[in-house]
């Protein structure tokens, strides 16, 4: 039996695709007689494309991540789908125009009218090979693609066996697409290491008429018509997790033109499903899917796998795709890590209350990227996503990534139903003093309800009647009650804020955005005073120095958040500060915060000074805005700022792609 895997666009194209990549393994190790290999098809679309028009690296990752909500990947290759250059074009320019700037409503429109052409030539090539089985895997803006080789694949060979699966196809999704795609002959909803083995074995025995009846979660067709087996009943455990073999990704990609634009990385898994979200599931979140049961390789299974794929494809880059870091990882498998003296460069999902010693060791075993799930800094709205986290604590955070090295991807949120003006007002007037932490990738935006997120599958919350986005609706040729089974993202009215201070916190968060690059603040702890350094737009101060010894007990017990009346609880144990009032607390509370030292939120209070350990050399985007400054003349140095730096500028840094599902 051969079976070939399919990775079509818009799969990213610096990362081997990880479900495939496991897949191969599943059948080369689970299914006897049968022989595996992976095309990776968005590769080829990249070099196939690059030929015909002027596409680039940032065009790529528009329509691979950036448009996801807009839908425009997935309209691209729906002309190949339904065979038509010009499929629903007047729909696509009347909802997108004012939402597209010209030029990027071109591309879309030109890549639209010569896709069919590209999904023919691969489905020619696949047939060629003469597989028996080709597998097709669907996540993000990856559909109408998928969809639409399996289409022509069949037509070209209606005897070779089509299977989709992948985060689209999960659940109510999965059934929609195979009751409305019959060129589809399976799909597996859910895990398919099991699955698909066990699907290739009743193909290969001839006995997958029987059989697909009793395999959990697929979709197969009896009498013609399409049936979907119930889902399983839980998630695999973490043994039957099999690690990845990329075989032939790194190959492939060095001969196209995608080498120039991207750093190729490893995806690895430690965990699946979420530890918080089994206790507390955030009220927007999707990603988990049908399974949120948080289970994780055992530490040293996690720890050889990392090793062997750095050591077998020479790749220090690595994306961690666990939707939360388990923490049992930070004492054993990270010690390892920096043990190995293995240079790796990692990318991870955090939660966002962890400690300074703990983000130390993330630092240190070169997980220097982190998405830490801020999403607001204001307490009461992180309590309406059932986050787990305050504010202040969130502040916290950004400040001690600052202090170890880590650079921060986060989002800013709004739109949370019983929002209020009165929640945002004190953020926007304290985000001056944040310029010198990692502000959030983009600016604010309103959530987006997803499948299977508490705001879908409970409409008590605040979110009834939803609808599938606009785009499901130009994109398919489908009725809104299939279309609603087949959608992940929904339309919903507007809650929370609106008007005027969404464009205030825009406005603010831009100001953020703009002036980061140049600003620092930093503290330098000397024992019997502290010196504070800043250079930020809205503060004319440079150095402060904190000499009365009260202030210097206050500021240090700020490294964590208090409430006034715990500060002046703990600050007059000391009998040199007995006769200290809470007045006189809070009296210095405001005039730093005033000074933007200490940021403040639901009555609680942290300081925002990151120690001063070479702030511009830990900050990941200083040298590249250095070299990338044209006017950069030679860097000067002061008593003030050690560290080299380079006249202001306007620029910001360059954020990690956003993590995967």
């Amino acid at each position: 039996m051969r079976v070939l895997l399919l990775n079509m666009p818009w799969s990213p194209i610096d990362l081997p695709s990880l479900a495939l990549g496991i897949l191969k393994r599943s059948v080369d190790e689970r299914v006897p007689g049968a022989t595996c290999e992976v095309l990776h098809a968005n590769l080829e679309f990249t070099d196939w494309i690059t030929r015909r028009t002027e596409f680039s690296a940032e065009d790529y990752e528009y329509y691979a991540l950036s448009s996801y909500f807009l839908g425009c990947g997935d309209w691209v290759f729906s002309s190949a789908l339904y065979d038509d250059p010009v499929w629903k074009e007047d729909e696509f320019a009347r909802v997108m125009k004012p939402k597209l700037r010209a030029s990027r409503m071109r591309m879309t429109r030109q890549l639209h009218s010569v896709v069919p052409e590209f999904v023919a030539e691969i489905a020619q090539r696949v047939v060629d090979l003469e597989p028996d089985v080709v597998g097709l895997t669907s996540t993000f803006q990856q559909n109408t693609a998928a969809l639409a080789a399996a289409r022509h694949i069949k037509r070209l060979a209606p005897h070779t066996v089509t299977v989709m699966g992948g985060a689209n196809c999960d659940a109510e999704q999965g059934a929609a697409v195979h009751r409305n795609f019959p060129f589809v002959d399976y799909v597996v909803r859910g895990e398919g290491e099991d699955a698909f083995p066990r699907l290739l074995e009743a193909l290969r025995d001839g006995t997958h008429t029987e059989a697909a009846a009793g395999i959990p979660g697929l979709c197969h067709r009896a009498d013609g018509s399409s049936t979907a087996n119930p889902m399983p009943t839980g998630p695999l455990p973490p043994a039957a997790i099999l690690p990845p073999d990329y075989s032939g990704y790194f190959e492939r990609l060095a001969a196209s033109v995608a080498r120039n634009w991207v750093e190729p990385k490893l995806v690895v898994e430690g965990a699946r499903g979420c530890w918080w979200g089994e206790k507390h599931h955030c009220t927007f979140c999707g990603l988990n899917g049908s399974f949120m049961q948080f289970r994780s390789k055992s530490p040293d299974t996690f720890y050889e796998e990392i090793m062997g794929l750095a050591e077998r494809h020479r790749v220090l880059d690595m994306y961690v795709v666990d939707n939360i870091l388990d923490m049992r990882y930070l004492s054993s498998v990270l010690p390892r890590i920096i043990d190995s003296g293995y240079d790796l460069r990692m990318h991870i999902e955090i939660k966002a209350n962890m400690r300074r010693p703990q983000l130390q060791v993330l630092a240190d075993a070169g997980l220097i990227y982190v998405q830490p799930g801020i999403e607001s800094l204001n307490s009461r709205v992180l309590d309406l996503m059932d986050k787990g986290v305050s504010g202040c604590q969130n502040v916290r955070m950004l400040r001690d990534a600052a202090e170890t090295g880590l650079s921060v991807s986060w989002n800013y949120l709004h739109g949370f139903p019983g929002e209020t003006d009165d929640d945002y007002d004190p953020v926007i007037r304290q985000l001056p003093a944040l310029e010198h932490l990692n502000p959030p990738v983009d600016l604010s935006a309103r959530i987006a309800i997803e499948r299977f997120s508490p705001y879908f599958n409970r409409p008590e919350l605040g979110f009834a009647a939803l609808r599938p986005e606009e785009h499901y609706f130009f994109t398919y040729d489908l009725p809104e009650e299939e279309l609603y089974d087949l959608a992940y993202v929904f339309q919903a009215p507007e809650r929370g804020i609106r008007g005027d201070t969404v464009t205030r916190l825009n406005d603010a968060i831009g100001a953020w955005k703009k002036h980061h690059t140049d600003a620092r603040l930093t503290q330098t702890d000397l024992g019997d005073e502290i010196v504070l350094v800043s250079r930020r737009h809205s503060f004319d101060w440079r150095t402060l120095r904190l000499t009365d010894p009260f202030q210097v007990a206050l500021f240090r017990l700020l490294d964590q958040p208090h409430s006034p009346a715990a500060l002046h609880r703990k600050v007059t144990a000391d009998p040199a500060f007995a006769s200290r009032t809470l007045a006189d607390v809070r009296d210095l509370l405001d005039e730093w915060t005033n000074l933007g030292v200490t940021f403040t939120d639901a009555g609680q209070y942290v300081h925002v000074a990151p120690a001063s350990v070479n702030q511009n050399l830990l900050r990941l985007d200083y040298m590249s805005h250095l070299h990338a400054r044209p006017d950069a003349g030679p860097v000067t140095r002061t008593a003030e700022d050690p560290a080299p730096r380079p006249a202001a500028s306007a620029s910001s840094p360059t954020a990690p792609a956003p993590a995967l599902p």
